[in-house]
């Protein structure tokens, strides 16, 4: 692996124009964090973001990798704390003989695609609902003034067909007005039908936001959903003075469940954790797929000791059982996952906390796997 220098101050300054960060040349670094909008809170904020990008460029740099929109958003992903399974694949790898080839990033790519930022969506499908709404009360208020409208003129024309001996002229306004209802009527069926659609089209977009929000292998809600149920129970357990414990959990030896009964089995082992870690979920304790074969789990009202003692249950009834393939016949062995936890008030921000569970996950595979571990403070 080629060794270089530290990233100068030009390759850093470009990066931080890449990622939208202003660079800071950072002052002394100050022990004590000041309020919301202080010199010293600014101050840790430039030097944490200037001691990313300075990551991002040794990352870049130090593995002779192409400096792509891509590799800009892995390495983010991995530094900045949002993606901490991705950072230990890169941790990994960098420690073996083979290091990180633009290769090996690309393909990790493909098998761990990258979540983008979702506010500027949900914004964006948030004015589309307001539109919609706007659009089905408009046209349903024009169509029911169409609707009077057309009424009152058939009423209209009635009375001038009714009318004894009437001149030409007046004959001629009834058969103009005939025009005009009929036209009317036509354009009360078509604001009908643009109303109709807009109903579907709502409704469509309400499974859209369903869909978005679920794993297609398993069923459960994915890790955009559980991002969303984290800081809903984040700021109500907060409020309520309840723990709140969160928890990675990852299959396994699982690229050898893959390797040697294949990937259609593979799957099925997934969905078979899926259930046992979904057997436990209630409405106070929720499990999302995060991503391949790892899962997260939220429980509110429970502290870490106990969050654990039930996730280890699960393991154990798991381990306890001999699976066979039954498309072969071919026994399975014993399949178990590995799981950290941690106390989600224990830490500066629901993220730290979930890092903190992933670090546990990580012991827990390092000390022999199928056991459970508890993060420290």
């Amino acid at each position: 692996m080629t060794t270089h220098a530290p990233p100068s101050n030009e390759p850093v300054g470009r990066l931080l124009g890449w990622l939208g960060l202003r660079n800071s040349q950072g002052g002394a670094r100050e022990e004590e964090r000041g309020p919301p909008g202080s010199s010293v809170t600014r101050d840790l904020v430039r030097e944490a973001r200037h001691q990313l990008v300075g990551a991002i460029g040794s990352f870049l740099l130090d593995h002779d990798l192409d400096v792509t929109a891509t590799n800009l958003l892995i390495a983010h992903s991995a530094f900045s704390g949002i993606n901490p399974r991705l950072a230990r694949q890169i941790a990994l790898r960098a420690e073996t003989g083979e290091g990180i080839s633009q290769q090996w990033l690309d393909e990790l790519a493909q098998q761990e695609p990258i979540q983008p930022d979702h506010a500027e969506l949900d914004r964006m499908v948030a004015r589309l609902e307001s539109n919609l709404e706007t659009f089905q009360t408009n046209t349903k208020a024009a169509r029911n003034a169409t609707s009077e409208y057309g009424t009152k003129l058939e009423e209209h024309v009635s009375d001038l067909e009714q009318v004894q001996k009437t001149g030409e002229l007046v004959s001629h306004l009834a058969d103009i007005a005939k025009v005009m209802l009929e036209r009317t009527r036509h354009a009360e069926e078509e604001m009908r039908k643009s109303e109709d659609e807009a109903r579907s089209l709502r409704r469509s977009l309400a499974r859209a936001k369903r869909d978005a929000e679920i794993d297609y292998l398993t069923g459960l809600p994915n890790r955009r959903a559980f991002e969303v149920l984290l800081e809903r129970h984040y700021e109500e357990a907060r409020a309520a003075c309840e723990p709140l414990s969160v928890a990675f959990c990852d299959i396994d030896k699982f690229k050898e469940v893959n390797d040697t009964h294949g990937h259609e089995a593979g799957d099925r082992v997934i969905k078979l954790i899926a259930d046992t870690l979904a057997h436990i979920s209630n409405d106070h304790c929720h499990v999302a797929r995060h991503g391949g074969e790892e899962f997260v789990m939220l429980f509110r009202g429970l502290p870490p000791s106990e969050a654990a003692a039930k996730l280890d249950q699960a393991r154990e009834a798991l381990a306890n059982r001999r699976l066979i393939n039954r498309k072969t016949d071919e026994p399975f062995g014993q399949i178990t996952f590995s799981g950290g936890v941690a106390d989600v008030f224990g830490f500066g921000d629901a993220r730290a906390a979930l890092k903190a569970a992933d670090d546990a996950l990580y012991r827990a595979k390092e000390s022999g796997r199928n056991r459970i571990e508890l993060a420290g403070l």
